[in-house]
C-alpha cells in the first residue's frame, strides 16, 4: 500500500481484490481458453490445392529437399557511376555477376531446382566437386510465375549418397529504384564548384533489400531460410566508391569479403556507394556509414555510442558473443523498411540511425536507440538462430520486437510500459477480426512470396512481443532469460520451429509451458474475461469486433458445457465500494469486461483518486471499455464516463489511451452533426492538461520526464485541433517567425505546431513548409514538414500533394505510403486519397515495389457507410489479389463500423451534448 495516500477501508480492499484477481485471471484466462479448443477443436482448412505450375516441377512451390547448398562464391559488378561527371557521362544501371555454389546431393536426380526472379541467366554449368568432372546441361528454363524457379535439366544423373557438386551460372540484371533486390538509389551531395561557390551535385549508389525472398533478384540461389550456407562475396565497382558487406573486405575496387558465417540467403547485403564513416572498437569493430555531410556533422555519434552499449548488453543478457568480428550500419536515404537486420550489416533509413541534436526531437533520438535496439536483436533472434519456414516468422519479429524494449534500457531508455500503447493495444485491434490469422500457421499454408509479405504485420510482430511479455511475467521474467539463453546456445546457426523453444523454456519452470502458450499460438483472437462481482462468476469467449452468427452459437455452447469441476477462482467483494480490477499492468493478452455496477464503482474510484489504480490499467481500462462496446458487449456510454476524470490526469498512458479510442469515434462521426459536441467536449478535456505544459511551451522547453514530453504534444496537438484558441494562436505565432527567418520552436514540438499553423493558415504558408520540406538536409526535420504539409483544409493542395508522392524527386519512394496515410486522417483529404489509391492500385505495386495492406489499411479507416462498402467490394479481382488478407480486413472493419455506427449515433451525440 502506497505511502500517504489516504485510503479508505473500501479502496484498500479493492486493491486486496486487485492483486489475486490479476493472478488469478492470468490462470482462469489459461484454463478457460484450453478448455474452449479441446472442447471445439477448429476446423483445418481444407489443404491447399495444388499450386498450377509447370508440369515436371515440384508438388509444390517449395524447392526439393534432396539438394543442400553449403557454400556460394558470389561475384557482383554494378557499373553505374556515382556522380556524372564530365569524364563520365555515360551512366549505366546495370549489374552483372556469376555465382558458384556448392551443393550436396542426397538423391539420384537428373534436375536442379533454385529461385530466380527478374534475372538474364545467360550461362549454366554443373560440376561434379571432387574430380571437376562436367555434367552435361541439355536446358534450363525460368520459370516465369510464382515458383519463380530455375530448372536445369541434365543429360545423366547426379549421384545421391551425399556427393557434391558445383553450380555454376553468368547472370545480369538493372539495378531498378523499387526498392528490392540490388537496386539503384540517389542523395544529393552539397560540394564546392571551381568558383568556390556551393552546388548541389546528384549522386548515385546501390545497396540491396533482400528480405524476405529478393535474394534471387541478385543471383540465383536456394532462398528459403532453413537452406543456410557460407557466402564469400566480391563486388567489384567503379572508382570513387566502396563496397560494403556482411564480412570485412581487404582490397579496392575489387572488394572481396571474408567468408561470412552460415546464414541465410535473406540476411546477406551490400552496397557500393561514395559514403565515409565513422568507427569504434571494442571487442567488435563498430561502423556507422552516411552521407559524407551527415557523418562531419556528428549525426551519427549517438548511434555509435548506442550501438557500443546495446550490443554488450545483449551479449551478457544472451550468455552469448556477437560471432562476427565487425558489425557495420548505414544510413541509406532509400530503404522501405525501418531498419535490415542483415547479419554484420544493418541498413537503416536516415531517421532510424542519424540524430542531429541541433533540429531532432527526443523522440527522434529515441526512434534511433530502439531501432538500434531492434536490429542488433535480430542479431542472435533470426540471424544466429532462425525460423525454419515463414510460418514462424514471429520467432524473429517478435523476439525482437519484445528484446528492444529491455535493450533500449541500457541507453537510457525506459519506456516498457509504453509496450502496452504501442504493441499489445495495437495488436489487440487486428487480432479482434475473424479475417486476423494465427502467430504461427502450418507450413504449406505460406508458399508464394506475397503469402510470405503478408505476414510482416502487427500479429507477428506485436502480438508476438505481447505474448512473450505474457509468457515471461507468467514464468517469471529470470526464468524466461535463463530458457532463451539455453534455446540460443542450442540452436545456434540452426533453425527452430516454435516447439522448440517451448523445451527450452520448459527445463527453467515448473509450469507447462506448451500448455500454457499452444492455443496463443496456435489460434487467431484472443478472449475477453467478463466477471459478475454480485457472484464471482467468470465466464470467457473470443472477442470479436463483428461475431459471426455461427460464431455467436458455437460460443454459447462452450459457455454451457464448461464443466462444473474446474476449480473457478471466486471474487467476493465484502464492502459495498469494493471494486474488482483484473489483469493488473495488461500482463494477459485479453480484455476484461464487468457488470455495469463494477464499471461503474471503478468509474468513481478514478475520479475520486485515480493515483489508486495503476497507471497502466488507466489507460487500458479506457482501452478495454471502448472496444468492448464496439464489440457490442457495453453501453459506449460507460466507455465515454471513463474519460471523465482526465481532466484531471497529466499522465500519458491513459491520455494516449483515451487519444486513440475517442479518435476512432470521431472518425466514425466527424462528417456528421456529432463531430461539434465531440470536438467541444473535447475542448474542455484538454484545457487543464494544455495550461499543465503551457509554460514550458510558452518558453520554448520540455519536461524532463519523456512520457511527460509525449502528453505535452498531446496537449498541444488536441488544443489545436479542438479549436482552443490560445493553442491556435500559440501555433500561428511560432510559425510566423520561422516564415520570417527564427525557427525558436523546440524540435519536440514542431510537428504539433507546424500542423496546427498549416491547418489554420492560407496556400502561402502552405508553399513555405513545402520549400522548408525541399531544402532540408536532416531526414527528422523534413519528415516533420512532410507530415505537416497534410495538414492543410485546403483540398485543391492536398490534390497536388497526392500527385507529387507518383514523383521521387518531390517525395521519397519510402515515403510514399506515409504521406497517402497521412492526406487520408485528414477529413478533407480521406475521399482524395481513397480515389487516388484506387486509381493507382496497380501501378504503386508494380512500380513502387511495395505491399498495399498499410495504405489500404489508413485510407479506409473512417469507413462506415454501405456506400464506402460497396466502393471495396468494387474492385477488381486483379487488384484484390495484391492485396487479399488487407482487403478481407478491411471489408470486416467497415461491416462492423456501419453496425457500430447506426446503433450508437444518437446515443453518442446525446452524451457528448449532456457533457457540455
Amino acid at each position: 500500500m502506497a505511502e500517504g495516500t489516504g485510503m479508505s477501508k473500501a479502496l484498500a480492499g479493492g486493491i486486496g481484490v486487485l492483486t489475486v484477481s490479476s493472478v488469478c485471471g492470468l490462470v482462469l484466462m489459461t484454463v478457460m481458453y484450453k478448455i474452449q479448443i479441446d472442447k471445439f477443436p477448429p476446423v483445418s482448412p481444407p489443404t491447399p490445392t495444388k499450386p498450377v505450375i509447370p508440369t515436371g516441377l515440384p508438388p509444390t512451390l517449395r524447392l526439393p529437399d534432396y539438394l543442400i547448398p553449403e557454400s556460394y562464391k558470389v561475384f557482383l559488378q554494378p557499373y553505374f557511376y556515382s556522380a556524372i561527371t564530365n569524364n563520365y557521362t555515360n551512366q549505366s544501371f546495370i549489374f552483372t555477376g556469376n555465382s558458384t555454389v556448392r551443393v550436396k546431393c542426397m538423391e539420384h536426380s537428373k534436375r536442379i531446382y533454385l529461385h530466380v526472379h527478374d534475372l538474364n541467366v545467360t550461362t549454366v554449368e554443373v560440376t561434379k566437386s571432387d574430380s571437376n568432372e562436367k555434367l552435361v546441361v541439355s536446358g534450363y528454363k525460368i520459370h516465369q510465375n510464382e515458383s519463380n524457379f530455375l530448372e536445369i535439366q541434365l543429360k545423366e544423373t547426379m549421384s545421391g549418397h551425399g556427393t557434391y557438386y558445383d553450380i555454376f551460372t553468368k547472370f545480369e540484371g538493372e539495378l531498378l529504384d523499387n526498392l528490392a533486390g540490388f537496386y539503384a538509389s540517389w542523395y544529393t551531395k552539397n560540394i564546392k564548384a571551381e568558383e568556390v561557390e556551393e552546388e548541389d551535385q546528384e549522386r548515385f549508389l546501390a545497396t540491396s533489400l533482400l528480405k524476405p525472398t529478393d535474394a534471387r533478384k541478385v543471383f540465383p540461389c536456394f532462398d528459403e531460410p532453413a537452406l543456410k550456407a557460407v557466402f564469400h562475396i566480391t563486388v567489384i565497382h567503379r572508382p570513387g566508391t566502396s563496397a560494403l558487406s556482411n564480412e570485412i573486405g581487404e582490397e579496392w575496387i575489387v572488394t572481396t569479403f571474408e567468408k561470412t558465417p552460415v546464414m541465410s540467403t535473406y540476411l546477406l547485403a551490400f552496397t557500393v556507394s561514395d559514403f565515409t564513416y565513422i568507427s569504434k572498437s571494442s571487442g567488435t569493430n563498430i561502423h556507422i556509414h552516411a552521407r559524407t555531410e551527415a557523418i562531419e556533422a556528428g549525426h551519427a555519434d549517438y548511434a555509435i555510442q548506442v550501438t557500443e552499449n546495446i550490443l554488450k548488453y545483449y551479449q551478457n543478457i544472451f550468455g552469448l558473443k556477437y560471432p562476427l568480428k565487425k558489425i557495420d550500419q548505414i544510413a541509406l536515404p532509400d530503404i522501405s523498411a525501418g531498419a535490415l537486420e542483415n547479419w554484420g550489416f544493418i541498413s537503416y533509413q536516415e531517421s532510424g540511425l542519424l540524430y542531429d541534436k541541433k533540429t531532432a526531437s527526443s523522440f527522434d533520438q529515441e526512434r534511433v536507440a530502439t531501432m538500434i535496439a531492434h536490429a542488433l536483436a535480430h542479431q542472435w533472434f533470426g540471424n544466429l538462430v532462425t525460423m525454419r519456414w515463414w510460418n514462424d516468422l514471429w520467432l524473429n519479429e517478435g523476439f525482437a520486437t519484445y528484446m528492444s524494449y529491455i535493450g533500449v534500457q541500457d541507453a537510457g531508455w525506459d519506456l516498457r510500459d509504453l509496450i502496452v500503447l504501442r504493441e499489445i493495444q495495437t495488436a489487440f485491434q487486428v487480432d479482434s477480426l475473424n479475417s486476423s490469422h494465427p502467430l504461427s500457421l502450418q507450413e504449406n499454408y505460406i508458399q508464394t512470396s506475397a503469402e510470405i509479405i503478408d505476414l510482416f504485420d502487427d500479429i507477428t510482430y506485436r502480438k508476438g512481443a505481447a505474448l512473450l511479455r505474457m509468457l515471461a511475467t507468467f514464468m517469471t521474467e529470470e526464468a524466461f532469460m535463463k530458457g532463451i539463453k539455453t534455446y540460443l546456445d542450442k540452436f545456434q546457426y540452426n533453425n527452430t520451429v516454435y516447439n522448440d523453444l517451448w523445451n527450452c523454456l520448459q527445463e527453467e519452470t515448473k509450469e507447462n509451458v506448451e500448455a500454457f502458450m499452444s492455443t496463443w499460438i496456435e489460434q487467431a483472437g484472443y478472449p475477453v474475461i467478463t466477471i459478475i462481482t454480485q457472484t464471482g462468476e467468470t465466464s470467457q469467449e473470443q472477442f470479436l469486433l463483428k461475431i459471426k452468427f455461427f460464431l455467436l452459437l458455437i460460443h454459447s455452447n462452450i459457455v454451457n458445457f464448461l464443466p462444473n469441476s474446474i476449480p473457478w477462482p471466486h471474487f467476493e467483494l465484502k464492502d459495498k465500494d469494493d471494486w474488482l480490477l483484473a489483469n493488473v499492468n495488461c500482463t494477459g493478452f485479453f480484455r476484461v469486461n464487468y457488470d455495469e455496477e463494477n464499471w461503474n464503482k471503478l468509474r468513481m474510484q478514478l475520479e475520486r483518486n485515480h493515483n489508486v489504480i495503476p497507471l497502466i490499467n488507466r489507460g487500458q481500462l479506457i482501452d478495454d471499455a471502448f472496444n468492448i462496446a464496439r464489440g457490442h458487449r457495453l453501453n459506449v456510454t460507460i466507455a465515454l464516463s471513463l474519460t471523465k476524470y482526465l481532466i484531471n490526469d497529466t499522465e500519458y498512458i491513459p491520455w494516449e489511451s483515451a487519444l486513440k479510442n475517442l479518435d476512432h469515434l470521431i472518425l466514425m462521426f466527424d462528417r456528421s452533426e456529432v463531430y461539434g459536441p465531440i470536438m467541444k467536449y473535447l475542448r474542455k478535456q484538454i484545457t487543464p492538461l494544455y495550461k499543465h505544459f503551457e509554460e514550458y511551451t510558452l518558453n520554448g522547453t520540455i519536461p524532463e520526464k519523456h512520457t511527460e514530453q509525449y502528453n505535452q504534444v498531446n496537449a498541444i496537438s488536441v488544443a489545436c485541433s479542438s479549436g482552443f484558441p490560445e493553442c491556435i494562436e500559440m501555433a500561428k505565432s511560432l510559425f510566423k517567425d520561422y516564415r520570417n527567418g527564427t525557427n525558436d520552436i523546440h524540435p519536440n514540438l514542431r510537428r504539433a505546431i507546424y500542423c496546427s499553423a498549416i491547418a489554420s493558415g492560407d496556400e502561402y504558408d502552405w508553399e513555405f513548409a513545402w520549400k522548408e520540406y525541399q531544402r532540408a538536409t536532416v531526414t527528422a526535420e523534413k519528415d516533420k514538414l512532410r507530415y505537416a504539409l497534410t495538414c492543410t483544409k485546403e483540398i485543391w493542395l492536398l490534390n497536388r500533394y497526392l500527385q507529387y508522392t507518383l514523383d521521387p524527386s518531390k517525395i521519397r519512394k519510402m515515403d510514399l505510403v506515409s504521406t497517402i496515410s497521412y492526406i487520408a486522417k485528414n477529413v478533407a483529404g480521406q475521399p482524395l486519397a481513397w480515389d487516388f489509391v484506387r486509381g493507382h492500385w496497380s501501378y504503386i505495386t508494380q512500380e513502387y515495389g511495395i505491399s498495399l495492406g498499410s495504405l489500404l489499411d489508413a485510407v479506409t479507416k473512417r469507413f462506415s457507410t454501405d456506400v464506402e462498402l460497396e466502393e471495396v467490394l468494387e474492385q477488381d479481382e486483379d487488384d484484390q489479389a495484391l492485396a487479399a488478407r488487407a482487403l478481407e480486413q478491411v471489408i470486416e472493419r467497415t461491416e462492423a463500423n456501419i453496425k457500430w455506427v447506426k446503433e450508437n449515433k444518437q446515443i453518442v451525440k446525446e452524451w457528448f451534448m449532456g457533457e457540455l
